[in-house]
């Protein structure tokens, strides 16, 4: 059986960082990320830098692997770029696809094993789902993989049909939280439904007209606290664990500030949520 989920309530996202990964990721940890976010993607992710990174916080900074969540994703074929090197043989069968994925991942992160694995996005047909889910809960019976998971997952039916098969449970669904897709309430209550993490992306980026909204702005200046930190703290207290992707060293640290901020009332977390269930009716 699986232990409780030690996850951290903010993760340091690595999507699109190129070269500049290895340092970013250094200075996310040493600023108090403990976890980090990343995938056997090379169109977006470099993740043998990630695991540069991990070895020079080791050796130089006496930070062990074993206080950090490290988390990375299978990504199929149709989101990978075929010109950069790919982690599998594409012609070969899902589960070999996903055995090869996940044995790349823990060579270029230099670890015995991940905290999370996530498949990048649902497979083209349900079986396919299966193939890759069950070769995957292997790796977590060899103590490989931790936790498993699923992002950019947006149909209930599936991702109920997804928790109903699965022998080693639906742990994380990583998805876009943002005003375009009215903050996903849906999932989102399967997920609370079901015990199941849940993690957004695109937290400040895709919410610019809510970063400005009146109500953030109220609990900006009673909580003295950036609308962004405002907006992570509320995440966090409705049980959302929020990635960040900033490059800045200031933000880091105000990113990871918001969990030892004090806690909004009830009331507050209620009003903001009813708000924006509201609008996402509205959205339709």
């Amino acid at each position: 059986m699986l232990t409780p989920m030690p996850m951290p309530k903010i993760v340091y996202g690595t999507a699109w960082k190129k070269e500049r990964t290895a340092d970013l990721v250094v200075k996310a940890v040493l600023s108090g990320f403990n976890g980090i976010d990343t995938a056997c993607q090379p169109k977006h992710y470099r993740e043998e830098l990630v695991g540069q990174a991990l070895s020079e916080l080791s050796s130089k900074h006496s930070i062990p692997r074993s206080s950090l969540w490290i988390q990375t994703k299978y990504t199929a074929l149709g989101g990978q770029d075929t010109s950069k090197p790919l982690p599998y043989d594409p012609k070969s069968s899902v589960e070999s696809q996903v055995k090869s994925s996940v044995q790349t991942s823990l060579r270029q992160l230099g670890v015995e094993y991940v905290d999370g694995l996530l498949l990048h996005s649902p497979l083209p047909t349900y079986e396919q789902n299966t193939q890759a889910w069950r070769l995957l809960e292997t790796f977590v019976a060899d103590g490989k993989i931790r936790h498993l998971g699923i992002s950019n997952i947006y149909q209930p039916s599936l991702l109920r049909k997804m928790i109903d098969f699965a022998t080693v449970p639906v742990g994380i669904v990583q998805n876009r939280w943002w005003e375009g897709n009215g903050w996903d309430w849906e999932i989102l209550d399967i997920c609370r439904e079901h015990g199941i993490r849940y993690q957004s992306f695109w937290t400040l980026s895709g919410n610019p007209t809510l970063l400005k909204s009146e109500p953030i702005i109220q609990l900006s200046e009673s909580h003295n606290l950036t609308p962004q930190q405002v907006l992570f703290k509320f995440c966090q207290s409705i049980g959302i664990t929020p990635l960040s992707g900033t490059t800045t060293e200031e933000h880091m640290a105000q990113d990871v500030a918001v969990e030892s901020a004090p806690d909004f009332s009830p009331s507050e977390i209620r009003g903001l949520e009813t708000a924006l269930r509201e609008a996402a009716n509205r959205m339709g």
